[in-house]
This record gives C-alpha cells, structure tokens and sequence, in this order.
C-alpha cells in the first residue's frame, strides 16, 4: 500500500537526536572532558545525507534535543555570552533542561558561534528539503540559574526582570523567592575544577522540582529555578489566573517565537508541572499563528491524561506510566502481558491515538544496558507491539537501533545505563553508522546491522500498513488467557487484531527470552463481527513482517502458531 495514498493518521515516526552528541566523531571519552578533548557535535554535522538516511530508515519527525541555549561549563564570553557559574551547572556540557536563554540557540552546536542561529534555521530547512518534520524542547517549569536573554527581541522583558524579591509569592513575578535568603549550593556537589569564587544569589529563589529551600538537596534540580504561573503553592496551591499572569504571555511569545521559525513541534518537559489551564490558553494561540504545529506531553500521572489531552490540549502524550513500564517489566522478565490489557482498558483505552509510545529516550536507561534488558534483541516484541498496537506515534531515541550500550561514568552522569545528557562524549556504536560522516553504517557489526534492519523493518511496516496507521483494536487476550492445554501462556504472549476496511491483520508477541511457543490463537466471532468478514470462512494467514509464515485456517477453528523465543509474528487475514 502506497503511504501517500493512506487516510490521514496519528502515527507518526519519531527519531529523537541528542543534538550535541549526534555527529561528534571523536573517541577521547575522558570522563569530565572538556568540549575540545571530548569533541561536540554541531548542527552542521547533520547533514542532508543523514537526514535523507533517516528519513529511508521511516522517521518522519525528528526531535533535536538541546537546541535552546542553556546553562554549560565552557566559556563563549568572548561571543558575548555570560558565563555561567559551575557550581549551579550539571556537567561540563550542561543539562539541556537548564534554560539559559529561551530566544538562543546553543553555542556548542555552532561552528561559527556568531552565527549560530542561522546554523540552526540551516538544519531546520534541510530537514524540511528532505521530508521531515522538526520537533523541539520547550522547557516551561523551570530555568537556568543564572538565566539572561541575550537574544531577545526588542520590546522583549527578560523573565524575572520586574519582579518584586521582597515577595515569596506575587501573581506578576515570574519567579518565587526566599525573601531574606540567600541561594546555598547543595552538600556534595562535586566540580571538575575549582570556581573562581563562590556563586551568589539573594534573595534565594525557589528550585525547579518544586523545592521552596534557600538550599536544595543534590538530588533536587538544583541548577534550575521554578517558573510562576500564578500557583501560590505554599497557600494551598491557590490559583490566580485572572488576570493573565505575566509568565503565561511570556511563554506564549516564546512558542510563538519558534514557530515562526519553523519548528514544525515541541517536546513540552515535565508539562504537567505546569497548569492545565496554561496550556489551554496558549495552545490554540499558537497553533493560531501556525496551523498544524505538534505540541507533545511528557507526563507521568495517568489520571491527569484526559485532561492535558482535552483541556490542555495537546496533541500527544508519552505513554511511559503504562505502555513502556508494562513492557519493560516483560523485558525484565518479571512482568505479565496481561498488564498490557489493564494499561488500553484503564489508561489510554478511548484516546491511545493520542500516546506516544517509545522504549528508549534521553531519560531511561538504555535496552542494552545491564540495568535493563542486556541485550537489543529483547526489544522485537516490545518495539513491535509498541509501534502497532494503536493508531498513535512512535519514537526512537538516537542509537537505541544499533544497541547503543551505555557502559561507565561519563562524568557529571553517573555510571547508570544511561546515555549521558550532561556531558561532553562520542558514542561508539552509533559513530560506527555515522562512519565518518558518510552515514551508511559502514563500521556496523553484523549483529548491528542486522538489528538496525528490524528497526527499518518494521517502521516501513508503519509506515504502510492502512490498519495499523488507521484501523481498529482488538484485544484478543480475553478469548485466549484461559488456553493453557494448547500451549497458550497468557504471562509471556500477547496477541491483538489491528482492522481497517482494507486490511485485516493478527499480530503475536513472544515475550519469553527462552521458550519457543507453540500454541493456537481463538479469534471468536464477535472479533470477526469487529472486522465485519465471515466467521464461518477459511482464510489465509501470510506473515508480512519478519517470517514467511503462511498458515491457512477456518475463522471459527483456532489458528495453530509457532514463535520463537522474543519472535513475533504479523499476519494479513485474507
């Protein structure tokens, strides 16, 4: 089936690139390297060859994470750009959630530094030339410390700038103090060098994860400063919304800002830190002055699902507090698959075009890693089930298609299966794809090879396939948990129909690292009623995805199967 010809769908393909670690090809690794010993990637590294190889791959977003300029150890006070104090930064590169300017871009992204921005609207039209949609970071609970805009446009009021430091709370300040108080840096920070002299900051103004000390605890975000939306959180979180808070307008123009440059999307961080009703009013103002733009949740409280989605309006969610943490129990080898019913019945059931589901991004550890699966391989049903379950979209996280394994302390980032989002490195696996800047996996093993070809794979499918981009769901776990004496076990196998007008298809997941299944599928015949065909016919079951499977069977006999282990199968019923 031609994708072009497809009815308009959720399903779109999200690729998230760590920015500044995408292109580096250096191989120094030094744990708390500096940007010239460790090397930095630039928006230029990311080039129409790369984009041309991720769009083949079937991305249709890319997310470049850690545009907007933020707090970092190196000095670019020679470009007119104040330095930071490293005492309120995390790593030498520095969190890229650590907001120091929200009309910049990164420094580190620019080869020439003076010409960062137009560096960066390069990369956004070369990523449009070549098919793909741009998505990213909007950071809007918290910023840098030290945060100045030295960018922003005329008439524009820096944050903080008029607000009254005598007050803890004021609904026209755009932050919250501790009157009398002055900031202290956390015990146990450790830097890699000695700062010039102490950081200074009074009054002490309150953390970004909601901590209203003049001295946070290492583990708060302290590097960052909570932003006021007009919530008085320490007099019971009494709201004042009328009129309009200041910060609300600010943040407004600051969307606006970057969607009039192009950004096709945002990736909103920790949205829910943030009033519903915010979102509400400034998303439809910006989609207003660009129809069509993308505005994702991250969120982690189910219950508050509905309303970010209806009230607040977003486009999109991440599913991780359901879909992600049910199937990574199942990697684990601890979980149930029929927990992966509760999550659609309970959670996402009547809005899942709405989730974006996923199993890697810049926040969780990494598949490979020890602390996760130990292996890529056991992503196969996962990341199967993940992507055609439903109707919504789907993301990979740069690397996560070549086994990316995270494997000691990269510095500030603790030795912890992650990929580092704090400090300068090059990431071997993935430079063995960029291979030079040729991006053709040229230094790839066999086995990355053959991973990265699933990854394809099965994003083609996607990308093609009418019923899983449009079609219904149905839960096929009801009609089989009680088929244990033909072999079915209900904990490590997972079967669901996906059903359009156009195709009809039984897709099975074998969560079991070590054990074959050799079983039969119930499809019963309110199912075959779902997908309106005959429940009394024979038809043909053809593998479409991974085997050559074909299998022929009567809609109201069980359908025998064979998986191995971690194997799925998607088979077209006609």
């Amino acid at each position: 089936m031609n994708p072009t010809l497809a009815a308009p769908s959720d399903k779109i393909v999200v690729y998230q690139i760590f920015t500044r670690l995408f292109g580096n090809q250096k191989t120094t690794n030094k744990p708390w390297g500096t940007r010239d010993e460790n090397g930095v990637g630039k928006f230029n590294d990311i080039t129409d060859k790369a984009l041309r190889e991720l769009k083949t791959f079937g991305a249709s977003h890319v997310w470049y994470t850690g545009v907007i300029e933020h707090a970092l150890m190196t000095d670019y006070s020679a470009y007119g750009i104040r330095k930071d104090h490293p005492a309120v930064v995390k790593g030498r590169a520095g969190s890229p959630y650590a907001i120091k300017d929200y009309y910049d871009v990164n420094p580190d992204l620019a080869v020439d530094v003076k010409n960062r921005m137009k560096e960066f609207q390069a990369l956004l039209k070369r990523s449009h030339d070549n098919g793909l949609k741009v998505l990213i970071d909007f950071v809007p609970n918290h910023v840098a410390r030290q945060y100045y805009s030295d960018a922003k446009p005329k008439g524009v009021v820096d944050l903080g700038a008029k607000d009254n430091k005598t007050k803890a709370f004021s609904p026209s300040n755009n932050f919250y103090y501790i009157p009398d108080k002055s900031f202290q840096v956390p015990e146990g920070v450790n830097l890699p060098d000695t700062p010039e002299k102490p950081y200074v900051e009074k009054p002490a103004k309150a953390t970004g994860n909601d901590v209203f000390s003049a001295q946070p605890n290492i583990n708060d975000w302290y590097e960052t400063i909570k932003l006021n939306y007009g919530v008085d959180y320490q007099n019971n979180r009494q709201l004042h919304f009328r009129p309009v808070p200041d910060t609300w307008t600010k943040m407004r123009d600051i969307l606006v800002f970057w969607a009039k440059k192009g950004v096709d999307g945002f990736r909103c961080d920790m949205a829910e830190m943030v009033p519903v009703e915010f979102w509400g009013w400034a998303i439809p103002q910006v989609k207003a002055a660009k129809p069509g733009i993308v505005f994702i949740a991250e969120i982690y409280n189910p219950q508050q699902y509905r309303n970010y989605i209806f009230n607040g309006k977003f486009d999109y969610l991440y599913d991780k507090v359901g879909l992600y943490d049910s199937v990574r129990r199942l990697m684990e080898g601890k979980g149930n698959a029929e927990e992966i019913t509760k999550v659609w019945q309970n959670e996402s059931g009547d809005f899942a075009q709405h989730m974006l589901r996923f199993l890697e991004n810049h926040d969780e550890q990494r598949i490979t890693a020890k602390e996760f699966a130990g292996s890529p391989w056991v992503a196969v049903p996962a990341m199967t089930l993940s992507a055609t379950m439903h109707t919504g979209p789907v993301m990979i996280y740069f690397g996560q298609e070549v086994g990316v394994t995270p494997t000691k302390a990269e510095g500030f980032q603790g030795d912890d299966g992650r990929t580092t989002i704090f400090d300068y490195w090059g990431i071997p696996e993935f430079q063995a794809w960029v291979n030079g800047g040729k991006f053709d996996g040229g230094k790839l093993t066999k086995d990355q090879k053959e991973l990265r070809a699933f990854y394809q794979q099965l994003l083609q499918l996607v990308n093609t396939s009418d019923a899983i981009r449009t079609g219904g769901f149905y839960d096929l776990q009801y009609a089989n948990n009680n088929n244990q004496s033909a072999g079915y076990n209900a904990g490590r196998l997972y079967s669901y129909l996906r059903h359009s007008g156009n195709q009809k298809l039984l897709i099975i997941c074998n969560f079991d690292r070590d054990i074959a299944a050799k079983t039969s599928i119930r499809i019963p015949a309110e199912a075959w009623q779902a997908m309106k065909m005959d429940g009394s016919k024979t038809y043909q079951f053809n593998d479409i995805f991974r085997t050559k499977t074909r299998l022929q069977a009567k809609a109201d006999s069980p359908i025998p199967v064979e998986l191995p282990p971690l194997g799925v199968l998607v088979l077209e019923i006609k």
